[in-house]
């Protein structure tokens, strides 16, 4: 079991790839066919947190890769994969290894397990940097307590080729090898990263990672991931515009108006394209309305100064103040 700790941004991680950068193309490789015996043989890319599998969550985070490869029997997943298979199947993580890059082409591959819960793509996005900076044949995260994670990594392809066929010279075979045996002969940058390294080995493990998707400051994201996945959506939009617009229209009209007119919104913005700038323009145009309604609530209720008595007596004479007035 890999200890969990609270997210926080380790010293000297490199940044993930700004929004406006055209990184090289890269492939990924998630192997997904281990035995999970400290699961009791469950199917463990198909155990659900967050209302997703951790197979599907893991491919969400590489969901950029030019090809993602799975190794293990063929299943429905969230995300278009291409399928393979180690010789003979359950023959480790090396013969996996050595499937699955058989399907890669792209000079660079991030290799993955599929029990990652917390794996995201800017994670990705920083260990791809890190190796496209550097000289190192890899670059994988360590887990809080300083463990190389070798299935949480960007590695060379050619580099991985290169010691894959040493070993399968020298052991016959690549079947049954541990993959210190692989990541040993590589020279290979660490990053620290006790949350996206950590992995889901055993219930107790599980239970960690469902309990930590459901804090305060997590769940409105995983619930929309899930929700995206579960619909079909492949869309990033602004969800604070959203979650104003529901406010507006909550407070301003009736707190029912909150869910139904997001989902109009979302409505107008299939019909004008689907995409995310129509979602911004039909939240906007909502918005606005949401709050002229309420703005006409407050002209109903402040007086009418035309039509108020006047605070002098009727004539025009001004009224005696004096003490001594009769």
């Amino acid at each position: 079991m890999t200890e969990f700790e609270p997210p926080a941004a380790a010293p000297g991680t490199p940044r993930a790839a700004a929004p406006g950068d055209q990184p090289a193309a890269y492939d990924a490789v998630v192997l997904a066919g281990g035995a999970a015996r400290r699961l009791g043989g469950a199917d463990k890319p198909a155990v659900r947190v967050g209302g997703r599998p951790l197979l599907d969550r893991v491919l969400a985070a590489c969901a950029d890769a030019r090809t993602t490869v799975v190794v293990a029997g063929p299943r429905p997943t969230a995300r278009p994969v291409t399928w393979a298979r180690e010789d003979p199947p359950g023959g480790g993580p090396v013969a996996a290894l050595d499937a699955g890059l058989r399907h890669v082409t792209a000079e660079h591959v991030v290799l993955l397990s599929a029990d990652l819960p917390f794996l995201d793509g800017r994670t990705v996005g920083a260990l791809l940097d890190a190796l496209r900076r550097g000289a190192a044949d890899g670059v994988l995260l360590t887990d809080a307590d300083g463990r190389d994670q070798p299935l949480v990594a960007a590695y060379r392809t050619p580099s991985l080729r290169r010691e894959l066929a040493a070993l399968s010279a020298r052991h016959g075979g690549t079947a049954g090898l541990p993959l210190r045996r692989l990541t040993g002969a590589l020279d290979l940058l660490r990053i620290s990263d006790p949350v996206a390294s950590f992995d889901c080995d055993t219930w107790d493990d599980i239970a960690t990672a469902r309990a930590r998707i459901r804090e305060h400051g997590h769940v409105l994201d995983e619930w929309i991931s899930a929700a995206k996945d579960e619909l079909g959506i492949d869309l990033d939009v602004d969800t604070g515009v959203l979650l104003d617009l529901a406010r507006d229209a909550a407070h301003g009209v009736a707190r029912p108006a909150a869910p139904l007119t997001t989902f109009l919104v979302g409505f107008a913005a299939a019909r004008a394209g689907g995409d995310a700038d129509a979602v911004a323009e039909a939240a906007r145009k909502a918005v606005a309305l949401a709050r002229r309604w309420a703005e006409e609530d407050t002209e109903d209720a402040a007086p009418d100064t035309e039509d108020a008595a006047p605070d002098t007596p009727s004539g025009g004479a001004e009224p005696d103040t004096r003490t001594d007035a009769g």
